[in-house]
This record gives C-alpha cells, structure tokens and sequence, in this order.
C-alpha cells in the first residue's frame, strides 16, 4: 500500500502545482531549458516576489530543484521525465475542445 499512497501523494502534488497558471508558465518555460529567477521572472512579466512564491511551491512540490553557482541559483526541472509528463498533458488538453465543460463543473466546481 506503500507504493499506492506514493503514487498518489506524486499526482497530488502535481496537480496542486498545474492549478495555477503561474507555475503551470514556469514548468512550461523550465521544460525548455533550465534558468535564473531574475530571467524567469521577465520572461513571464511577473515580480521576483511572486515569482519567488511560485518557485518555493513547486520545489515544495519537488518538481523543480535550486542548482546553486556561485552566488546565484538556477531552476531547473527535478527530473526530465516532467517535461515528458507536461507535453504529454499539454497536447491531451489542446485536444479538449476549449466551450466544453464536464457536465459536473457547476456543482463540484470542476473544470
């Protein structure tokens, strides 16, 4: 039963962290290549505050890892199979035709 709460600790965390379309930018923008925060937080037009925020839940999540050089850290992906995980979520969700919603969304706030 070990392995099953494992499992699912994993997707949990991984979802809590695609629920924010901030981080779901900065997984998305680590996917490519591994970067600064001073880099990320222009590129997504975003504060280094709440950048800062965003890069604490995901490494929290253990998604993405500090790699520190010398005074400065880059971000980085915690394992490559991530980015294989989001271009494979990311084209299953393009393949969803955007004006529809599960039938449930209204009462269990889905979707």
């Amino acid at each position: 039963m070990l392995t099953l709460a494992t499992d699912l600790d994993a997707l949990t965390r991984f979802g809590r962290a695609l629920a924010d379309p901030i981080r779901c930018r900065l997984l998305l923008a680590l996917r490519e290549a591994p970067a600064y925060p001073s880099d990320l937080a222009e590129a997504l037009g975003i504060s280094r505050t709440r950048l800062s925020n965003q890069l604490a839940c995901l490494r929290d999540c253990g998604l993405v890892v500090a790699v520190p050089e010398g005074r400065r850290s880059r971000y980085e992906l915690a394992d490559a199979r991530l980015g294989h995980a989001l271009d494979d979520l990311r084209t299953t969700v393009l393949a969803v035709e955007a004006d529809k919603t599960c039938p449930d969304a209204e009462t269990k706030g889905c979707c």
